[in-house]
């Protein structure tokens, strides 16, 4: 298999794989933030935040219970365990970095937030620590939230 075949493969799988993890990042930072702002996360809060049905909420976070990421209790909120708190905070942080890079470049707000919800999730470590570096000289600097 020539080299450019096999580079393109892998990016593919890298970018599948990316697009697999992205329901679980959205939910579990979702669930932080109601954590943070209502002190509980519950399945309708979860839909109107992330603009999806109820169903579709218990639906996946049975997934992300399967996948150890929060815990749940009849007729109570949904909690993060250690690992879905771990995975919030890397996506939020990610997210922050993603805005800040974009307003910095000068994006507008709104757009750079819209943006950075499909950028997130597929920007590489290298890529992301490049846009700290990038930020870190930037004066003042700025971190913008969800």
């Amino acid at each position: 298999m020539p080299a450019r075949t096999r580079d393109t493969a892998a990016i593919q799988r890298h970018t599948r794989r990316a697009h697999a993890q992205e329901r679980a990042q959205d939910y579990v930072e979702a669930i932080a933030d109601l954590i943070a702002e209502q002190g509980e996360a519950r399945a309708t809060e979860i839909a109107r935040s992330l603009g999806v049905t109820h169903v579709t909420v218990i639906r996946t976070v049975q997934r992300l219970q399967r996948e150890g990421l929060v815990k749940t209790l009849p007729y109570r909120s949904i909690f993060l365990t250690p690992a879905g708190r771990a995975l919030a905070a890397r996506a939020k942080e990610r997210h922050q970095t993603v805005v800040a890079f974009l307003e910095a470049l000068g994006v507008p707000v709104a757009a750079a937030r819209a943006d950075a919800e499909g950028i997130e999730h597929h920007v590489s470590p290298a890529t992301l620590a490049a846009m700290n570096k990038f930020l870190a000289t930037q004066r003042p600097r700025r971190r913008t939230g969800k």
